[in-house]
């Protein structure tokens, strides 16, 4: 009997840039454990020895690339890798971001430019890039990586807001462009989410407790619980979901 609703991504390709750690590790991780095969676009190639391992224990293939977002070079040899190896890409998850904290009046053209680099001119050029194999193959699933920082204003991350917010948009602009050619694209907004990158911030009591507070689950989220719905946009299940970004802020954008 046919399955009324399927989320196995067996048979599936998926390329999740800035893999390595935090979100984009369990990004990765999930999408094999539900059957894809990976593509770990990683900065530092060195840094996806172990996750490299883990795939493959799983039982799935696994292709390291090297890919510097902010390097259409490396984006274009990357994707080429990548296709090389397994004849088709059907998901991307375009993970990579940062977002130092910064007061407004303290930020110089470099953190700007440093910050649009990633968060939007590597967003733009890895969507299209792989969106260039998918339309080839008249299919695809992208999955940017937004945040709740796209919806509400934060002190001191003015900047990271734009760029977030500017994703957001973009997602529903590729969506619409890209839905002839049976492409579905979305985004996941994460709140707060316990990685290397926030623990800096997490591990001071008062901000900590100053997020709970905001959040009306009264939680600090796990990599993994953003990591899940990436794979049901991913799956068959979602593939009359396209333009939409899901928030996963435990209803901080609610209120």
């Amino acid at each position: 009997m046919k399955k009324q609703v399927s989320f196995t991504l067996a048979g599936q390709v998926a390329l999740v840039t800035a893999s390595s750690k935090a979100i984009g590790r369990a990004c990765a991780l999930a999408l094999a454990e539900s059957g894809a095969d990976i593509i770990l676009g990683l900065r530092d190639l060195n840094s996806g020895k172990a996750i490299v391992n883990q795939i493959r224990k799983m039982g799935r293939e696994v292709l390291p690339v090297q890919m510097d977002v902010t390097r259409l070079d490396e984006i274009t040899a990357a994707v080429q890798a990548g296709l090389k190896y397994f004849k088709h890409i059907d998901i991307l998850v375009n993970n990579a971001g940062i977002g130092a904290a910064n007061p407004a009046e303290h930020v110089t053209e470099k953190d700007f430019d440093d910050t649009l680099n990633v968060n939007l001119k590597g967003t733009f050029f890895t969507a299209q890039a792989v969106g260039k194999v998918m339309i080839r193959q008249k299919h695809g699933r992208i999955i940017n990586i937004c945040s709740q920082a796209g919806f509400v204003a934060l002190p001191t991350e003015s900047v990271y807001c734009m760029t977030k917010a500017a994703i957001a948009h973009l997602t529903k602009c590729l969506a619409l462009e890209w839905a002839p050619h049976h492409i579905t694209v979305n985004a996941v907004a994460p709140t707060f989410i316990t990685t290397p990158g926030t623990r800096k911030w997490l591990d001071d009591p008062d901000f900590s407790a100053s997020v709970r507070r905001r959040i009306p689950l009264g939680r600090i989220g796990k990599p993994e619980e953003v990591a899940g719905p990436v794979v049901f946009l991913a799956s068959p299940a979602a593939s009359l979901i396209t333009g939409e970004t899901i928030m996963v802020d435990g209803g901080w954008t609610i209120q």
